[in-house]
């Protein structure tokens, strides 16, 4: 483990760059957002995620590169929800509706570094109560880890002093060949239904099936067959109807170009695909990669989005006494 300064924010707060590894795979954590700025196997001389090479360049690109989305990831209608009878108004900060935490999330405020040693790294971070209209105080611990032969294990615990909602996603934007695009990525994921969205990307409530569809990725198949129009994919894949005990495949990513797979696992229910449609960069990324539609894509193990307004979604809601667990695992290997 190695940790170095990787610059200051305006205001002068310090951000450190942690990097773990093993024998085969390393990955650079900053505190900021606890991004995972870089993932490396050994071997191979280009990274595996998208990435920037200085705080500044992430402050000019906020596109969520590689941070860990919350307080919760994706989309709330509106900004409002219920728990109890009593209503809450979050901040709207994509449109009339809230995503990933609102203007100050925990994947743009920085994280206390709790403890380390030479494959892994625990960041911490509290939100207010009423923080970004959220209520309660939660306390989130999140641990970074590389185990053999070449796996990120994300392990994340949350808990809070009063009842509120919780929903984290790591939002890595991931390119096995490290440039170029991810369109010819293979892709499977294991969903027998998807969530069909609105114009705002909310989630009808409907549990679609992919048979037949765009959206069918049971068997493996490359992002963009050139019949379908990539800038579709921003939606959340029904893996499983509830949290599980033990990580579950939720989705595998294939290059053939690089000879890399991954495999992600979680213990979450679903899996949000995103293709990476919307990407612009102001600045160089790593290796100097000039990062632009399609450059990488998303597979953020989470919840449902919209949770608290569906109730035909597993709950979101954590309360007093409860702790909130997450475990997912980049798994990265040959073909």
């Amino acid at each position: 483990m190695t940790t170095r300064s990787f610059g200051t924010l305006p205001d002068g707060t310090t951000i450190d760059a942690i990097t773990i590894a093993n024998d085969t795979l390393s990955a650079r954590i900053i505190t900021y957002g606890a991004v995972i700025q870089d993932i490396r196997l050994a071997g191979i001389d280009h990274p595996l995620v998208l990435g920037f090479d200085t705080i500044d360049a992430y402050l000019r690109n906020p596109n969520y590169f590689g941070a860990v989305a919350g307080r919760f990831a994706n989309r709330i209608a509106d900004g409002r929800f219920s728990i109890d009878g009593e209503s809450f108004q979050l901040a709207q900060n994509e449109g009339p509706n809230h995503l990933h935490g609102g203007f100050d999330g925990f994947g743009t405020r920085v994280w206390s570094i709790l403890g380390s040693d030479e494959t892994s790294v625990t960041l911490g971070i509290v939100g207010a109560d009423g923080e970004n209209g959220y209520p309660g105080r939660v306390s989130v611990e999140l641990t970074y880890s590389i185990e053999a032969p070449a796996t990120l294990r994300t392990s994340i615990r949350a808990t809070t002093d009063k009842a509120t909602i919780v929903n984290l996603a790591q939002h890595s934007y991931f390119n096995l060949d490290g440039a170029g695009t991810i369109r010819d990525h293979v892709l499977t994921i294991p969903a027998e239904t998807y969530l069909p969205i609105d114009a705002g990307k909310i989630p009808t409530g409907e549990f679609r099936p992919v048979a037949g569809t765009p959206f069918d990725f049971r068997a493996g198949r490359k992002v963009d067959t050139g019949d379908v129009i990539i800038d579709t994919y921003d939606h959340n894949f029904v893996v499983t109807h509830a949290k599980t005990e033990a990580p579950h495949l939720v989705a595998r990513l294939v290059s053939e170009k690089s000879g890399i797979a991954m495999d992600v696992l979680s213990t979450e229910p679903g899996v949000q695909f995103y293709g990476g449609q919307m990407i612009t960069s102001r600045d160089l990324g790593l290796n100097g990669e000039v990062y632009g539609a399609n450059s990488g894509l998303c597979l953020e193990a989470q919840l449902f989005p919209d949770a608290p307004n569906q109730p035909g979604f597993p709950s979101a809601v954590l309360r007093p006494g409860e702790t909130y667990h997450q475990e997912t695992l980049f798994a990265f290997s040959r073909v």
